[in-house]
């Protein structure tokens, strides 16, 4: 049995998780979708999986509180959950695991599935890094966020050794991780020993392809923990390529209405991120000149719909963004994907580490442009639209890297590799010692 475990707080992870479901059912594959809960387990359910929620399950107000902790917007000096939580979420998981006979678990933001594991002696797979993985700061081209990184003398540090120190630093350092190690001590399994390490499991997919990622697929499908004390004991990375929704849903009567109006169309979707923000973005997107359509999908954006913006709910964004000439997104890798598959420009304004990785990939392929996110609802976002509309060279990169995608199964891949690690059966270690 393969267990898949989406943080459903998230649509990004929920619809890629759907992805992998579809093929590792295509593949004849028993599969079991587990969830704490969130506004889009209803999601896995209207596209034909079966979802169990363990426990209570999250409030809306429990999940926007989490979006606001998640790295790069919350303290670093807290796990995104208490330790009560992560104890909680531990136990049932590795309960359920048990019972069901799991051989992998698969999961994104759902971490607390990395303790769990190991409780229950069963390997993790992990499809939400994105980018922000070893190869990316081995190799230097990690960006360091735009607060301080607590190092001596870092005001008068060059912007270079900055960004040097910031990826030389990374698998040494343990932000976010202290309650997940509290409760690790607890139950006598190995802490997690890196902020990399949180984001990772035994096998982690590289959603991408070399071609676009930029690390040769050798040095990733051969990568080696180094130092090994940073990461899990025998962690791997691999290649699958691209994934992100296809979610099976029309495109609404009044949307396609609008996309035939004629006329340059941005589409705004930015999901994990405040309605007071999109708001904001909207406003700038729109003086740029185009026309909006705004995946409002869990917000309530009332008033914001004006002429010349049209608000929707949750869209099948794998169908809109061919047909629009920008979009603007906050830089996740399902966004980011669904953009670059479907051969459109757009700017991006990272709201943590990962996002922020994605981006610069884009931006190196020129076929995207990075906003800070304290610029967003500014005159820089205005500027930003305008200048790639009107790019002949963004839109030609554009099409270059939706071609090189259209090539690659990324869904399968990442079925193919889970499948391979359930058959071995790699577990990771269930004991200290």
């Amino acid at each position: 049995m393969i267990c898949l475990m989406p943080n459903c707080g998230f649509l990004s992870e929920t619809s890629r998780i759907l992805e992998i479901h579809r093929a590792l059912t295509d593949r004849g594959a028993k599969v079991l979708t587990l969830t704490h809960g969130g506004p889009y387990v209803e999601l896995l359910r209207d596209h034909g999986v079966p979802v169990e929620v363990l426990g209570e399950g999250w409030t809306t107000q429990r999940v926007t509180e989490f979006i606001a902790s998640i790295p790069g917007i919350g303290s670093p000096e807290q796990s995104m959950w208490s330790d009560e939580e992560i104890r909680r979420f531990v136990a049932l998981e590795t309960e359920a695991f048990r019972a069901h006979g799991v051989r992998v678990v698969v999961t994104g933001w759902t971490l607390t599935a990395l303790l769990s594991s190991q409780g229950a002696g069963v390997p993790v797979v992990v499809e939400h890094s994105g980018a922000f993985v070893p190869p990316l700061f081995e190799h230097g081209r990690a960006t360091p966020p735009d607060t301080p990184l607590g190092l001596p003398l870092e005001g008068l540090m060059p912007a270079r050794l900055r960004k040097f120190l910031f990826n030389k630093g990374l698998p040494h350092r343990k932000v976010y991780t202290a309650g997940f190690n509290r409760v690790a001590a607890e139950l006598g399994v190995p802490e997690i020993p890196s902020f990399p390490a949180l984001l990772m499991g035994d096998l982690t997919l590289i959603t991408d392809i070399p071609e676009v990622f930029g690390v040769p697929r050798d040095r990733v499908d051969g990568w080696v923990p180094r130092p090994a004390a940073a990461y899990r004991p025998g962690a791997r990375l691999r290649y699958t390529g691209p994934l992100f929704a296809r979610l099976d849903v029309p495109v609404p009567p009044q949307v396609e209405r609008f996309l035939d109006a004629g006329g340059p169309v941005a589409y705004v979707a930015l999901t994990s991120t405040s309605p007071e923000l999109v708001r904001g973005v909207v406003k700038r997107v729109r003086a740029a000149g185009p026309r909006v359509l705004v995946a409002a999908t869990v917000h309530d954006m009332a008033g914001l719909e004006r002429d010349g913006v049209l608000v929707e709910g949750v869209l099948p964004s794998h169908r809109i963004m061919p047909r629009v000439q920008v979009a603007v997104i906050a830089g996740g890798q399902g966004s980011v994907q669904t953009a670059m598959a479907s051969g459109t420009p757009f700017v991006g304004f990272p709201l943590q580490p990962e996002q922020r990785a994605n981006l610069d990939i884009a931006v190196r392929q020129g076929l995207a442009s990075s906003v800070p996110l304290i610029q967003a609802t500014t005159p820089a976002m205005t500027r930003a639209v305008r200048a790639l509309l009107d790019d002949k060279r963004a839109h030609a990169a554009a099409h270059r890297v939706r071609e090189l995608y259209a090539a690659t199964d990324g869904a399968g891949n990442a079925a193919d590799a889970i499948l391979e690690l359930a058959a071995v059966g790699q577990p990771a270690p269930s004991r200290k010692g």
